[in-house]
């Protein structure tokens, strides 16, 4: 009974605590986060290691096993799942809720740094995004009949580009062609010249090499020394010499087909019937869509342009993208919300049969919906369709 006295002798007060809280409000709003659904992203990091032509079983007992036990005790993991398949083998590591997830992504680097495993293994790789998830944004390129070089753009300046926006956890290429340089063997020519294959291959990694020399000091300067020796055009990799022993110079050209071309294709993609490459955008767990869609297509803006001027014929289309589905879902929770408010002030109106009556408690609703937006941006509390829902079930309480 005191706070309704009092409202009723400082009219003026409460009207400008009213104003103030919608103020308030509407400022919040235009600030809040929208998501699909509130934060539940379980803290987690993946192990990727690739292994090429190894059987399941071979990357189970060779990486999976060794990664596991490597990382497995790292502090405020709670649970280890691990996949093993043909040539690549992941380790998933969920930890404790409210877990440094970058404090954690440094212990278990510093734990890979010092494991020990096949030299015809990659280098593992710390992925701080689910690879089952589906990326929020697939982005399409095409508008070159040469795949190869509109892969490499797709690799070198679209990648590039993307991996450098605050939120971004990976950018996967996928479609289009791989350039590589192809030694198709001779096996009569080999025969011929007693030579055998594993010879060949030997002599092919002795001389493509890029290694670390040393460091050279001289007076204050330091400098690192490297032998650097990777062939880049066919005519010189053919130029190799394979064997020398029975007196004649044996060449990779003798032995060998040197040609450029690329990898066996896995993937096609078209737009609009016409082939094209996919870069599938991945965010970092705990970030928001919308903000990372955002700024995400802020960078394709700047692409297109970059784009343009190498070739006017490009085009860079998004092709999905999680942000417009959650805008659209939050708008019909929105709408559904207005419709729910209206509908009460009607039946408000109905069962009170007095205008004056209905329009002060009609307009404590939008007040009190529009302070909570306040509120909720001070609790780090997204604009999703679980807070919508619960405002419009307020509504009706209200």
């Amino acid at each position: 009974m005191r706070l309704i006295e009092a409202s009723i002798r400082r009219p003026v007060s409460v009207f400008i605590f009213a104003v103030a809280a919608v103020v308030f409000g509407l400022v919040a709003l235009g600030r809040l986060a929208t998501d699909l659904l509130p934060d539940i992203t379980y803290p987690s990091l993946t192990v990727r290691t690739g292994y090429e032509g190894a059987a399941p079983i071979e990357v189970e007992s060779l990486i999976t096993r060794p990664v596991e036990n490597a990382v497995g005790v790292v502090n405020g993991v709670v649970r280890v799942t691990s996949s093993s398949r043909a040539d690549v083998s992941e380790v998933t590591l969920e930890f404790a809720w409210g877990t440094n997830m970058d404090l954690a992504g440094l212990d278990v680097r510093e734990r890979l740094d010092v494991l020990v495993l096949p030299q015809d293994a990659d280098r593992p790789v710390l992925l701080r995004y689910d690879p089952s998830l589906d990326p929020i944004k697939r982005i399409g390129l095409y508008g070159d009949p040469d795949l190869i070089r509109l892969r490499l753009l797709a690799e070198e300046d679209v990648k590039r580009s993307l991996e450098r926006i605050e939120g971004v956890a990976a950018v996967v290429v996928s479609g289009g062609l791989e350039e590589e340089i192809q030694v198709e063997l001779d096996e009569r020519r080999l025969a011929n010249l007693g030579l055998e294959a594993d010879l060949v291959l030997t002599r092919l990694a002795q001389e493509n090499v890029n290694l670390t020399g040393g460091r050279l000091r001289e007076g204050q300067s330091e400098y690192l020394v490297r032998t650097i020796n990777e062939y880049l055009r066919p005519e010189d990799l053919a130029e190799i010499v394979v064997d020398s022993s029975q007196g004649a110079i044996v060449r990779l050209s003798d032995v060998a087909e040197v040609r450029r071309g690329h990898r066996e294709r896995e993937i096609v993609t078209r737009i609009n019937g016409q082939e094209s490459v996919e870069v599938a955008v991945y965010k970092e767990g705990g970030t928001n869509t919308v903000t990372v869609s955002d700024a995400v297509d802020a960078g394709i803006g700047a692409l297109r342009g970059r784009l343009e001027q190498v070739d006017p014929a490009l085009e860079l289309v998004v092709v999905t993208d999680q942000a417009r589905f959650i805008r659209q879902s939050v708008t019909e929770v929105l709408k559904t919300a207005g419709y729910g408010t209206l509908l009460a002030i009607l039946v408000l109106c109905l069962f009170l049969r007095s205008w004056k009556t209905t329009f002060i408690i009609g307009a404590a609703i939008p007040i009190s919906v529009v302070a909570t937006f306040f509120l909720m941006y001070t609790s780090d509390i997204s604009l999703n369709i679980m807070s919508l829902g619960g405002l419009t079930l307020g509504i009706g309480l209200l």
